[in-house]
């Protein structure tokens, strides 16, 4: 067992998984894919819809939801990199929920505080 801990096996874990999530993120950030399924996100925007009009259904095309994945993936990234710079700001590398919340509160209502 006391090998077992020495021998540095846990720290070697880190080693590897780094070079894989950097070579994904070089891959994200080259490609312009949608980053959430097309059904999923189709399912959530119908449930929405159904929820503000009061239980009416309506037709979507499908261009339509595209449009709108495309535009709430957007505001999600901006976001998400406005957050990062708060937390670097604060001298740390892990985005924390605060950190979201802190930059929501920045934008304000125009830039989609809701």
């Amino acid at each position: 067992m006391t090998q077992l801990l020495c021998s540095g096996t846990s720290s070697r874990r880190h080693g590897q998984r780094r070079p894989r999530v950097l070579k994904e993120i070089r891959k994200l950030q080259k490609s312009t894919d949608l980053l959430l399924r097309k059904r999923p996100f189709g399912l959530l925007a119908r449930e929405v819809c159904a929820i503000f009009t009061r239980g009416v259904d309506f037709n979507w095309q499908a261009q339509a939801l595209l449009a709108l994945q495309e535009a709430a993936e957007a505001f999600l990234v901006h976001l998400f990199e406005d957050a990062y710079l708060l937390s670097l700001h604060a001298g740390r590398v892990t985005l924390y929920p605060k950190d979201v919340q802190l930059a929501r509160r920045i934008r304000g209502i125009q830039e989609g505080l809701g």
